[in-house]
């Protein structure tokens, strides 16, 4: 194996890289005992000497180093054949049923930088580390013998990457693809645009949330916001919810998710709305003097995209939770039950169940915690990379 260059980190800065972050940042390091290139292989050794892993450079980030693993290891098809191998185990003995899912999470998974997302037969790559780029072509020829897809596409949208000194790539990479693709979910098919869509296409994060909240929709009046691609709404109307009515700020969105509700035989119970979601809940929870609200909904979802994007703005992120959480409590028929979801990393369970419960404090509710969530298993929790963990959710059950 060929000799690389070594980073040097400073006085206790090691402790992290140990436990298992693969995190190394420019301020954690002493020095270089050679100039390495963006991208390319290091080595990381404390200021003892002791080595602690291999992993990419980047002058360019924040993130100067990404371990890899914590020997020398040479990264080559092999390696990302191995990686992704047992990735795919975890998925297989989690959600053994499941046709679509994250196959790679990138730090849950020990490949820092890498997203791969299985829809049936078609994979879609999302790449966000300059180490991973520069062996994109081994990647997809690792996908390609393990899997033998239709077609690859490339998701590297993300706004992060010009963080790592790249520029946006989307396309089909090899295979043939275009239009749209039924992807199952639960048993329940969604049109899905991964070349064009949010995300890269599907929030399979919610996978088995989806199926868990349905179990509070039979014979209920539902609302789901920030509906999407109507994940929550069509799982509640096929486990048998009175009427299911959709709101999401995407037109395109609604159209889909009553496309999707068609195509699986509940769209006489559906319905959807293109609206600012937090306008319409102001909007159906005002009052004149004196008027007494009446509640229309068993069962209400709330499914945001994420408020805050730092520790910076978390303030601001938690007021917006809480004026949700009062207009949907406000709503709520007493019985009822309100699902709600969290998906930043910056706001904790304990932080975000309090958000709730000063809005049920503010609406005079009490509220019985009945089922708490979080992401999917095919995005693993790594508990010493508190990156890895953002989705949380509750069920809550209004006592009165």
């Amino acid at each position: 194996m060929e000799s690389l260059p070594t980073v040097i980190l400073k006085p206790g800065e090691a402790d992290r890289i140990v436990a298992g972050h693969p995190w190394v940042y420019h301020g954690s390091i002493l020095r270089l005992t050679a100039q390495a290139g963006d991208g390319e292989l290091v080595q990381v050794k404390d200021h003892r000497q002791r080595l602690l892993g291999t992993g990419f450079f980047n002058s360019k980030s924040k993130i100067n180093v990404r371990v890899l693993d914590p020997e020398r290891v040479e990264v080559n098809q092999k390696f990302f054949e191995q990686r992704i191998r047992a990735a795919l185990a975890v998925r297989e003995r989690q959600l053994p049923h499941a046709t679509s899912y994250r196959m790679v999470n990138a730090e849950s998974d020990f490949l820092s930088g890498l997203i791969v997302d299985k829809y049936e037969d078609v994979l879609v790559v999302q790449i966000t580390a300059l180490g991973m780029e520069k062996r994109k072509a081994t990647i997809i020829a690792a996908l390609q013998k393990l899997f033998s897809p239709r077609a690859i596409l490339e998701r590297s949208d993300v706004a992060s990457r010009k963080f790592e000194g790249m520029e946006t790539a989307n396309g089909v990479i090899a295979g043939e693809f275009s239009g749209s693709l039924p992807v199952n979910l639960n048993g329940l098919k969604f049109e899905t645009d991964i070349l064009g869509g949010h995300k890269t296409g599907l929030y399979l994060d919610q996978q088995v949330n989806y199926q868990a909240v349905s179990q509070f929709a039979k014979g209920a009046q539902v609302l789901d916001c920030f509906s999407f691609l109507g994940g929550f709404g069509l799982h509640a109307a096929r486990a048998g919810a009175a009427r299911v009515h959709m709101l999401d700020q995407s037109a395109e969105a609604v159209a889909a998710s009553l496309r999707n509700a068609e195509i699986n035989g509940v769209k006489e119970r559906c319905s959807a709305l293109p609206v600012n979601v937090f306008d319409w809940l102001k909007a159906q929870t005002k009052t004149a003097p004196h008027e007494k609200l009446v509640p229309k909904f068993d069962l209400v979802v709330l499914d945001p995209p994420s408020f805050t994007r730092n520790r910076a703005s978390v303030p601001d992120a938690l007021r917006g939770y809480k004026e949700i959480h009062v207009r949907a409590l406000k709503l709520l028929k007493p019985g009822g039950t309100l699902a709600t979801f969290c998906c930043s990393h910056h706001v904790s369970a304990q932080l975000f169940q309090d958000t709730v419960l000063s809005a049920a404090f503010d609406t005079r509710r009490v509220l019985r915690r009945v089922a708490t969530y979080s992401q999917s298993p095919d995005h693993p929790i790594i508990p010493m990379i508190p990156e890895t963990e953002y989705l949380k959710g509750f069920a809550l059950e209004v006592v009165r």
